[in-house]
């Protein structure tokens, strides 16, 4: 089964360097990193705002777990999101690769 996972940072260099130790680590085939991204969100009681930068990560099963425990001792927030949906479809040629990529 493979996977794509949403990770929201509070900046691009943040975004960057989490990219980076789940490609170095081999948890991810493909990082897109898309910056400006404008959030709204309760917590603490009340809705807050803030400018994130989103990362969309492609992954497979065996190794989510591994990912998510590298982004929580990475990420500078506290209740970092990290929302994994499973691929449903798509190229088999590109899920081979996703495949072949993370170990």
């Amino acid at each position: 089964m493979f996977f794509v996972v949403f990770i929201t940072c509070p900046d691009i260099e943040e975004g960057k360097k989490i990219a980076d130790l789940l490609l170095k680590d081999r948890l991810a085939a493909c990082v897109n990193i898309i910056p400006n991204v404008s959030s709204k969100f309760w917590w603490e009681g009340k809705i807050q705002e803030a400018e994130e930068v989103l990362l969309i990560v492609k992954t497979k099963k065996s190794v989510l777990k591994k990912l998510i425990k590298k982004v929580k001792e990475t990420h500078s927030y506290s209740l970092p999101e990290i929302i994994a949906l499973p691929i449903v479809g798509g190229s088999k040629d590109f899920i081979r690769w996703i495949d072949e990529e993370t170990q």
